[in-house]
C-alpha cells in the first residue's frame, strides 16, 4: 500500500474518532490490505492524535485469546497505543457521547519503573520492571462500523482502544499468581462475565513479554511509567448510557466505572 493511501486512511479514521462516527471496513474496500499496512496507518493515525496535543501514557495488547485469535483468522495479538486523553480514574464517569460502540473488558494493568526493550526479554525480566498490576477496564471502541472487523481493521483503528479505566489498588506482581488469579465482571449488579489470568495467552505476563519482545524488534521500547494493558480475561460485554459496571480480580483489587 502506498503512502498516500495509508496517509488517507489513517486522516480518515482520525476523522471519525473525531466526529464519533463510523468508516466501512477498510479490508472491504481495499482486498490487499496487509497487518503491515494496518500498523501502518495506526501510527498515521496515532500521528494526529499526538500533533492535537494527546500524549503517549503505555501501550495495550489485544487477540490475546485464542478465540479471538481464530474469529480474526492470525496466530498472534495485536497492539496499539494508550494516550493520556484515553484515562479516566477509578469510578468516574465516562460520558457515552465521546464515544460510539464501546464495549468493556477486565484486564490486568502493569505499571512499569524501568524500560523493556526487546527482543530477548522474558517474563523474568518483566516482573523485575514492574512497579505493580492493577485491576482495569479497557472501553473498546471501534470506528468501523458494525464491528465488522478483520485484523488489519481493528490494527488500523489502534486495536479498537476508546478509553480505560485503573483500579483502586497497585499490587507486587510476584505477590499473585497471574495465570491462575480470578476475575469477575459485573453490569448493574450481575455477574456478565468471569476469566482467569491464563486467558491472556497463558498469563498476562506472556502477553506483556510478547510486546515488549515485537516492538523492541520495531526499536520501541516500553518506558517506565507506561501502563500496559495485557489483554482481555473475558468477553467483551456492549454498555449503554446509565450501565454500572465492576471488576474483581483476585489477589490485585477491583475497578469500577459508569457510563452517562
Amino acid at each position: 500500500m502506498d503512502q498516500a493511501l495509508v496517509t488517507q486512511l489513517g486522516d480518515e479514521l482520525y476523522e471519525a474518532l473525531a466526529q464519533r462516527k463510523t468508516v466501512t471496513p477498510l479490508s472491504s474496500r481495499h482486498a490487499d490490505i496487509t497487518i503491515e499496512d494496518g500498523y501502518h496507518i495506526q501510527q498515521r493515525l496515532i500521528a494526529r492524535r499526538l500533533e492535537a496535543g494527546e500524549k503517549v501514557v503505555g501501550k495495550k495488547i489485544g487477540v490475546t485469546s485464542q478465540a479471538v485469535m481464530n474469529m480474526l483468522g492470525v496466530g498472534q495479538p495485536d497492539f496499539g497505543w494508550l494516550l493520556d486523553g484515553m484515562v479516566y480514574n477509578e469510578g468516574e464517569s465516562i460520558p457515552m457521547d465521546g464515544l460510539i460502540q464501546p464495549k468493556a473488558e477486565g484486564e490486568i494493568a502493569f505499571v512499569l519503573k524501568r524500560d523493556l526493550l526487546g527482543p530477548g526479554i522474558s517474563n523474568a525480566d518483566v516482573l523485575a520492571a514492574t512497579a505493580g498490576v492493577m485491576a482495569c477496564f479497557e472501553i473498546v471502541d471501534s470506528r468501523i462500523e458494525n464491528w465488522k472487523i478483520k485484523i488489519q481493521d481493528t490494527v488500523a483503528d489502534n486495536a479498537s482502544c476508546g478509553v480505560f479505566v485503573l483500579g483502586d489498588r497497585l499490587v507486587d506482581p510476584r505477590d499473585v499468581d497471574l495465570s491462575t488469579c480470578g476475575m469477575i465482571l459485573e453490569k448493574n449488579g450481575e455477574i456478565v462475565g468471569t476469566g482467569a489470568g491464563a486467558a491472556t495467552m497463558g498469563s498476562p505476563v506472556n502477553a506483556v513479554a510478547w510486546l515488549a519482545n515485537t516492538l523492541g524488534r520495531l526499536g520501541i521500547p516500553l518506558k517506565a511509567g507506561e501502563v500496559i494493558l495485557s489483554g482481555a480475561l473475558a468477553a467483551m460485554v456492549p454498555v449503554v448510557k446509565g450501565d454500572n459496571l465492576r471488576v474483581t480480580i483476585g489477589g490485585i483489587g477491583g475497578c469500577s466505572v459508569r457510563f452517562v
